[in-house]
């Protein structure tokens, strides 16, 4: 977003403005792309979207004056987040086109906020199968630990008996 405001510095304080003293004020992209145009003014102010990329330009003409007059412009321009003002810049056809991108943003954070639910609740049944995985394989673990311990229990009685039977031992 790019503001700006220009205005004709009154030469004589306290005095109306001379008439002589206005200016024509054209705003151009690096293209040639007219932004504004004023014809015969002593102060006004423009608003547009850059779209295009490069150097903007604001040209300001006098008219050919006899005897030359000298002619001072207080000129502010401002662009990007400096260019806070919105109620000038606002046209209703802009306002409609960034409430439509409001609405369009505001229902992409909404989906994304809605995932991020989602995605904290599928988390928490992960945690939970998780927990319930792990609790399950303890178990498994322990009964086939005892499992192993009595096999090899039963192996070593069996042995001794059979070396006992031939008298081995």
């Amino acid at each position: 977003m790019t503001v700006g405001k220009y205005q004709i510095v009154n030469p004589n304080e306290g005095h109306p403005l001379p008439e002589s003293h206005k200016v024509t004020v054209r705003v151009t992209s690096a293209f040639g792309n007219s932004y504004h145009y004023s014809d015969h003014v002593t102060e006004g102010h423009f608003a547009f979207q850059a779209v295009e990329a490069g150097d903007y330009m604001a040209c300001f003409f006098a008219s050919d004056h006899k005897p030359s007059t000298s002619i001072t412009i207080d000129f502010d321009w401002k662009s990007g987040v400096a260019a806070k003002d919105w109620t000038n810049v606002a046209k209703k056809g802009s306002v409609d086109l960034m409430e439509l991108e409001l609405k369009k943003m505001f229902e992409t954070v909404q989906s994304i906020h809605d995932e991020m639910f989602y995605l904290r609740e599928r988390e928490e049944e992960m945690q939970q199968l998780n927990i319930s995985t792990n609790s399950k394989m303890f178990w498994f673990s322990f009964l086939s630990i005892l499992v192993c311990l009595s096999v090899a229990g039963l192996q070593l009685w069996h042995l001794k008996s059979f070396f006992e039977k031939k008298k081995l031992i």
